[in-house]
């Protein structure tokens, strides 16, 4: 496996460098550099896309949820990012078109423009870093899981996560979202293979679907209906949730920036339905995964289920292979994040490229900087902390929209409610406040409020604007 892994690992560092190089030569302008030129094609839109969606929280953490929680997490995770891609259609549309408009530099600049407020893009830029901390961490954490897992004695903990941190700094520094993308097509490619194949394995280990699920159901037959062994997959839990990953288009700028990026309409519509079809393929081989794992390692804890049933029960080739696709997937995926963070910063700079370019470059340092730290001490629960960071920015959902798809300047009312949600929100997490009132999920409380709230404002504005 050892082997493996360096021989692969020597083959993806080496088209780094090729991509990055090639990234270089096209960054002719700071636009080039955080937008890759806005000429991304259908298959590597598919690719960028899938890779800043799917990561190490897919190889580890949902094989994990649907081993714990079971096949409830099928509504919680495929099903809501089958309707995630209709968002992909409806809003890709009427975001590129606002873009058209006022020009897009990034979510925060351009709330700031259309509400005519810097408020409303320091709002965005807010939240969008506070929730994208722990999504980024997640990345890190799990690569650090697994090369702490294989080498034991070579080093610690949070030197991975430096490493990890210092390639991924090397290429997006010099080759901007061009080399991301790049190294996006490398990870998602890899992504499909890895986990098709060992899906794949873990099927016919027990002979069929068939038999695979009948192993199941005699260990524990509530891993086959909601709402789970631990009772997670409650109506508001996977309501809230449905809602949380429906809005990421929306709601987290390294989705929204990937759907302006995008050659031409066409090439969006085209990108979403490949993308649908990624995720279903993706979602059907970690099920297989979790199944395996809850027949053969249903009281290991995580670190444990994920390197025996990702490595050493695999061929060695493909336990090599599957270290560098972890390794491609958080590298990509934490750069997607971050990177975003860098664009929504960007936004709200003024002065002349060269210093706007310069200080980007040092906030894309300090993000990463700050993300290795956290990855240190983040929980191991890596698919409830995705949620939250989707649940988070979702609060900003409000802002946003509104102001897409309004024709008039929107109602800085929105920004209140959305920041008061967030921060609501926020509390909860740290358990500041109870997580449920009165039987009602904070989160779910919350969008019901916002839903409310927003309507009554754009009518109030429509009634406005319409009386003399």
């Amino acid at each position: 496996m050892t082997k493996w892994f360096w021989i692969f690992g020597a083959i993806f560092i080496l088209l780094l460098i090729i991509a990055s190089s090639k990234a270089i030569k096209k960054n002719r302008s700071i636009d080039d550099y955080m937008l890759a030129g806005s000429n991304i094609g259908a298959l590597l839109g598919v690719l960028t896309y899938a890779a800043a969606l799917f990561s190490a929280f897919i190889f580890i953490g949902v094989p994990d949820f649907f081993r714990v929680h079971g096949v409830g997490a099928w509504i919680f995770l495929p099903v809501s990012d089958g309707i995630m891609f209709f968002m992909i259609f409806w809003f890709g549309y009427n975001l590129r078109k606002k873009a058209r408009e006022t020009g897009y530099k990034g979510m925060a600049g351009m709330m700031r423009d259309i509400f005519g407020t810097p408020w409303a893009g320091y709002l965005v830029f807010i939240g969008a870093f506070m929730f994208l901390i722990p999504y980024v961490a997640i990345q890190i954490r799990g690569m650090s899981m697994f090369f702490t897992a294989i080498f034991p004695e070579m080093l610690p903990s949070w030197s991975w996560a430096l490493i990890i941190v210092a390639i991924m700094l090397a290429y997006s520094e010099l080759g901007g979202l061009k080399a991301i993308v790049f190294s996006d097509a490398v990870q998602g490619v890899l992504l499909l293979t890895v986990l098709s194949i060992i899906g794949y394995n873990c099927v016919t280990h027990f002979g069929n679907v068939k038999e695979l699920f009948n192993q199941v159901q005699q260990v524990d037959d509530r891993l086959l209906s909601t709402p789970g062994p631990q009772g997670l997959f409650t109506t508001q839990f996977l309501v809230a949730s449905f809602l949380a990953i429906m809005l990421l288009p929306i709601s987290q700028p390294q989705f929204s920036s990937r759907i302006v990026v995008m050659k031409s309409m066409k090439e969006t519509y085209k990108m979403a339905g490949g993308v649908s079809l990624v995720a279903f393929i993706v979602f059907v081989a970690t099920a297989f995964i979790g199944m395996y794992g809850a027949v053969k390692y249903t009281d290991s804890p995580t670190v444990e289920f994920v390197q025996n049933a990702l490595l050493f029960d695999q061929p060695d080739f493909l336990a090599g292979l599957a270290i560098v696709g972890l390794f491609a997937a958080v590298l990509s995926t934490s750069n997607a994040q971050i990177f975003a963070l860098g664009s929504e910063f960007r936004s709200l700079l003024k002065g002349d490229d060269r210093s706007v370019l310069l200080r980007t470059k040092v906030a894309l340092f300090i993000f990463a900087i700050i993300v290795m730290a956290f990855s240190v001490i983040i929980s191991d629960e890596l698919v409830l902390l995705a949620r939250v960071s989707f649940a988070g920015t979702s609060m900003l959902t409000p802002v946003i929209l509104v102001g897409v798809l309004s024709k008039q300047r929107p109602g800085k009312e929105l920004l209140f409610i959305s920041g008061a949600a967030l921060f609501v929100f926020l509390f909860s997490v740290f358990q500041i406040i109870p997580e449920d009132i009165m039987g009602i999920r904070i989160d779910m409380g919350l969008y019901v409020l916002l839903f409310i709230i927003t309507v009554v404002s754009i009518l109030l504005r429509r009634t406005l604007i319409k009386t003399p």
